[in-house]
C-alpha cells in the first residue's frame, strides 16, 4: 500500500469523508456517514443493516499505557469490537475497545460506551448507561421503553 499524500483520507466503499482504517468485517446495508474514524486495526465487525451517525468514533486500540509510561510500556493496546446486527448509533458517540454492542440496540448521540450493550437496549451518557428498552413484536411498529419515566 502506498502512503497517502498529508490530509487525504484512505478510500473506502461507505463515505468519502469516513476514515476506515484496518479490514473491518463490515455488513451487508450498513451505512456509515461523514466525518466518522472506523477503527479496525484490533479487529471490528459491524453488523448488517446497521446506520453509524456522523462523527462516530469507534477505536479497537489504545496508547494511554504506552504514553503515560513514557513509552517504557512499548506496546498499542488491541482488543475487538462487535457491533450486531441492526444497531443505529448516534452522532459523535464513541464506542472504545473491547465493547460488544447487542442486535438491535441504539446508542445515543454523544454517548461514550465503555462495556458491553445487551440486544434491544438503548444506552446513552458519558459513560454510556442503560436508559430505556426496545420491544420490536411488532416491527411496523417498534416501541422505546424508558427505565425511568420523566415527569
Amino acid at each position: 500500500m502506498s502512503a497517502l499524500a498529508p490530509g487525504t483520507i484512505p478510500p473506502n466503499a461507505y463515505h468519502e469523508q469516513a476514515w476506515i482504517i484496518g479490514e473491518p468485517l463490515i455488513g451487508v446495508g450498513t451505512w456509515i456517514g461523514a466525518f466518522t474514524v472506523i477503527d479496525g486495526s484490533g479487529g471490528l465487525t459491524i453488523g448488517e443493516g446497521c446506520d453509524i451517525a456522523s462523527g462516530v468514533h469507534i477505536y479497537t486500540h489504545s496508547s494511554a499505557l504506552r504514553c503515560i509510561s513514557g513509552r517504557a510500556y512499548p506496546s498499542v493496546d488491541r482488543q475487538s469490537v462487535r457491533i450486531g446486527n441492526r444497531v443505529f448509533i448516534g452522532a459523535n458517540a464513541v464506542v472504545n475497545m473491547g465493547v460488544t454492542i447487542g442486535d438491535e440496540s441504539i446508542v445515543a448521540a454523544g454517548a461514550v460506551v465503555t462495556r458491553d450493550v445487551e440486544p434491544r437496549t438503548v444506552v446513552a451518557g458519558v459513560p454510556a448507561t442503560v436508559v430505556a428498552t426496545i420491544d420490536l413484536t411488532d416491527t411496523s411498529h417498534p416501541k422505546v421503553r424508558p427505565l425511568h419515566v420523566i415527569s
